[in-house]
């Protein structure tokens, strides 16, 4: 599997369940953790779970890919998702606002949503 293939489906699959600010950042030069970040916010904690069913059944399903991690998902803070190459991450307003991942990961490049959607 293409890490990127990986990505734009985790991108459609959160596009679908209605998450906001759908970031997606390049870091394998920054880091050995991952190839990707995909960061978005959801209103509240039952849309942040339903956000993170969604990407696992989606990926499940249509690719045959399983989640490695899964954390925070009781909270529905910060709920992370780890498919190796791809590290997803859902977070409520607040929290998002205070971690601030965007300006941790800031030499990252960001890869343009609307590239990602396209049919």
């Amino acid at each position: 599997m293409v890490p990127i293939e990986l990505v734009k489906t985790i991108v459609k699959a959160i596009d679908e369940k209605k998450g906001q600010a759908i970031t997606v950042l390049d870091i394998h030069a920054q880091t050995g953790i991952a190839d990707y970040f995909v960061i978005c916010t959801g209103n509240s904690a039952p849309q942040t779970k339903a956000i993170a069913d969604f990407i696992e059944v989606t990926l499940e399903n249509q690719m045959d890919i399983h989640v490695l991690r899964r954390e925070g998902f009781q909270t529905g803070s910060w709920i992370l998702l780890d498919y190796g190459a791809v590290v997803v991450q859902i977070f409520k307003p607040e929290e998002r606002e205070y971690y601030n991942l965007e300006k941790l990961w800031g030499d990252s490049p960001q890869i343009p949503i609307s590239d990602l959607l396209e049919v």
